[in-house]
């Protein structure tokens, strides 16, 4: 299971297009408020009913843990003590993670890319404690997964894709959503 962590003032790209290549690739993919509430405003004031509550995430069934950007959503993620001590865990269990935007700065708060090629929006840098910044648009380093920012919304998804179903594994849902005519 793939969970979509969704916090106030999450970046509406960064977790809908995500979501949306992950369930077209048939990974299943839930999408969590961390609010308490379903229903999560997004930094651009669109209402998104999650699937599920932070509180009812099973961890254990956990193949990766994702973070959308966007302020203050990402910010609104670092602060909640729940979701950064699941991440911890996750992770030291060898779980991937994957964030995008102003997200990574969770990880980076956590110590968790250290040593890491990781890429982030930029001026977010700083706060990705010991890892090695790049200005890639996505950077896949072991079972960490960053994205830059809203633009690399769809490189992200499809990085999220082949990792979990093997490499090259994105390039049918490139072509059937015409995003190779970008890259031409």
């Amino acid at each position: 299971m793939i969970y979509v962590f969704l916090a106030t003032g999450f970046e509406d790209i960064e977790a809908i297009a995500p979501v949306d290549i992950m369930r077209r690739a048939s990974i299943e993919v839930r999408t969590v408020s961390i609010t308490g509430e379903h229903t999560v405003m997004s930094a651009h004031g669109v209402s998104i009913v999650a699937d599920m509550l932070l509180c009812d995430v099973d961890f254990q069934q956990a193949q990766m843990l994702v973070l959308p950007g966007g302020l203050p959503g990402a910010t609104n993620l670092d602060a909640c003590q729940p979701l950064t001590e699941a991440i911890v865990r996750h992770h030291e269990a060898g779980g991937a993670i994957a964030a995008i935007c102003a997200a990574p700065l969770v990880f980076g708060h956590l110590g968790l890319l250290k040593g890491h090629r990781a890429t982030c929006y930029p001026g977010v840098e700083p706060e990705l404690k010991d890892a090695i910044c790049t200005s890639a648009i996505v950077e896949r380093d072991g079972n960490i997964i960053t994205g830059k920012g809203p633009a690399a919304a769809f490189e992200f998804g499809y990085t999220i894709v082949d990792y979990l179903l093997g490499e090259g594994t994105s390039l049918s849902l490139r072509k059937g959503m015409i995003y190779e005519e970008l890259t031409k």
